[in-house]
């Protein structure tokens, strides 16, 4: 093993290499012996200035944490506060435009290039952060929540229509909001497991008139016009003043089977809407209508 251990001995301090001519340290691993090479300049006055540098910086900028706050540094410079004056800078521009976003009626805004152009912007920002979740990014809709980029509208697609709607919401807590009810026909056995069988037979007629009737599809027509006429039309167009769906439309909200029929007659599911007022301000509120109306399903 003495071989494999470096020696370290004086006697081998000092020798040359016969190929560099350079000193060794003394140190042999089975006859490979050690250079005394030290580091090149130019490498240890980098590191020196590195250290340096390091030092001065933490001297002049925040670096140290104290227990209840931090060392400011010599000049006192805060991200937070460059970013705090950057974004009160924005809000002081944006508030101008937004001023007159409220001060112009909506259906004037598209007379407005520019003034348009910001409201698109604002309102595609906040729909992105406030209702894309629900809603899709492009206002594709999702079950349970209305598409807003066709023209299947529950409540109506104005521009006056969307703003009531993203205001005040839907059966949200608001005492302005839009408030209807599907009644549990199932549930509350207003109707029999057979009398649903055939009014589900029948409104499968009205999403798709060109399917095959159900049996119980004739019989299902007289129930649909003793019990869901009155609010979804005689033929099934729908009622906007009390917020009930287009039967024959090809957007259906909970779904276009059998099953899924049959379950909202049954128990029917009430989705909730907030109400963005106490969220939004009234210029983004009027933001997001237009760009809502934008999507391509506005009236």
């Amino acid at each position: 093993m003495a071989d494999n251990i470096a020696s370290g001995d004086d006697a081998s301090r000092g020798e040359h290499d016969p190929v560099t001519g350079r000193s060794t340290t003394g140190h042999d691993w089975d006859g490979l012996k050690e250079l005394n090479t030290p580091l090149p300049k130019w490498w240890f006055w980098t590191f020196v200035a590195t250290v340096v540098w390091g030092i001065g910086y933490a001297v002049v900028y925040p670096s140290v944490p104290w227990i209840n706050s931090y060392y400011p540094g010599l000049i006192g410079y805060s991200q937070r506060a460059t970013v705090t004056a950057d974004v009160q800078k924005l809000a002081t521009q944006r508030a101008e435009v937004m001023t007159k976003l409220n001060a112009v009626p909506l259906a004037e805004v598209k007379q407005d290039d520019a003034l348009y152009a910001v409201a698109m912007a604002a309102g595609r920002l906040a729909f992105a952060e406030n209702c894309q979740a629900c809603h899709g990014a492009g206002g594709q809709g999702r079950p349970g929540f209305p598409a807003l980029a066709g023209d299947a509208w529950i409540w109506g697609g104005s521009l006056d229509a969307i703003r009531q709607t993203v205001t005040y919401g839907i059966r949200s807590p608001h005492p302005d909001a839009r408030i209807s009810q599907m009644p549990r026909f199932g549930a509350d056995a207003i109707l029999t497991p057979a009398e649903i069988g055939q009014v589900t037979d029948f409104v499968m007629t009205l999403y798709d008139p060109a399917a095959p009737a159900g049996a119980g599809a004739a019989d299902g027509a007289k129930v649909f016009e003793e019990n869901c006429a009155a609010c979804h039309g005689e033929k099934g167009e729908g009622m906007r003043e009390v917020g009930a769906p287009a039967l024959r439309s090809s957007v259906h909200l909970y779904g276009d089977t059998r099953e899924a029929v049959r379950a909202q007659i049954a128990t029917p599911k009430q989705g909730v809407m907030p109400n963005w007022n106490t969220r939004l301000d009234e210029a983004t509120i009027r933001a997001v209508t237009l760009y809502v109306h934008g999507l391509g399903g506005g009236e």
